[in-house]
């Protein structure tokens, strides 16, 4: 599970990111409204953890704008204002939960586990992309008969380029999102890790081509005629 947190106090956002990440979670974290929109439009959190109060653009209008994106993913709201207009103003805005400040860790993963729960709508146990299909919950890469488990590194870099099918992906974006904002990955990983998901391609035989988009990044495309790509 994968968990984005916008937070604008620094020690909140810390111990955020280590109670979900002592419970088995994935975190990114960033501190201001511009900066998380960009992240969480990108569709790949499962929950977007959201200050209401941030510097840039606050919790409400981050979450309507996500909202008319077509960005789906469950949004807990986090504020001290706990008057009933503002968490009407909350709801309204398109997010799916609200918990006052302060908070408990077990509330936290309360609610966390109820929003998870709820959005089986919209999380797809399997994506596609022409003859290709990645399963998301046992990391296989599948083409007809054929089929390869990938690696944590190899699957995180597959969902994120399925995800976003024909879409040139930075290393910089696959850095940040398959290894997280604070590591120190190089270029070099990348670049390895985009190799061998070729070669697993390949060996499912896959007409699907992962193509390196020269001083931009890589996208992933389908032969010629091929049909659109489909979530399922």
């Amino acid at each position: 599970m994968r968990v984005f947190i916008v937070e604008d106090d620094i020690n909140l956002a810390r111990a955020l990111q280590k109670i979900l990440q002592d419970n088995g979670y994935e975190v990114d974290t960033v501190h201001s409204g511009t900066e998380g929109l960009s992240w969480a439009e990108s569709g790949y959190y499962d929950v977007v953890v959201l200050d209401v109060m941030l510097p840039g653009m606050d919790g409400f209008e981050m979450s309507r704008q996500l909202r008319r994106a077509g960005v789906s993913t469950p949004i807990l709201l986090l504020t001290a204002r706990d008057a009933v207009p503002d968490k009407i103003a909350g709801l309204d805005s398109g997010a799916d939960d609200y918990m006052i400040k302060p908070f408990s860790p077990a509330e936290l993963m309360a609610h966390l586990r109820a929003l998870t729960c709820r959005q089986g709508d919209v999380v797809f146990e399997r994506l596609q992309l022409g003859d290709v299909a990645l399963d998301l919950d046992s990391r296989e890469l599948r083409c007809g008969a054929k089929a390869i488990t990938l690696s944590a590194k190899e699957f995180a870099i597959a969902r994120i380029l399925m995800e976003n099918p024909r879409q040139v992906i930075s290393k910089d974006q696959l850095m940040q999102r398959a290894w997280g904002m604070d590591s120190d990955v190089g270029e070099n990983n990348v670049e390895a890790f985009i190799s061998f998901l070729r070669k697993k391609l390949g060996h499912v035989g896959s007409k699907v081509k992962l193509e390196n988009i020269r001083e931009a990044g890589y996208r992933l495309a389908e032969a010629e005629g091929a049909k659109e790509a489909v979530h399922g």
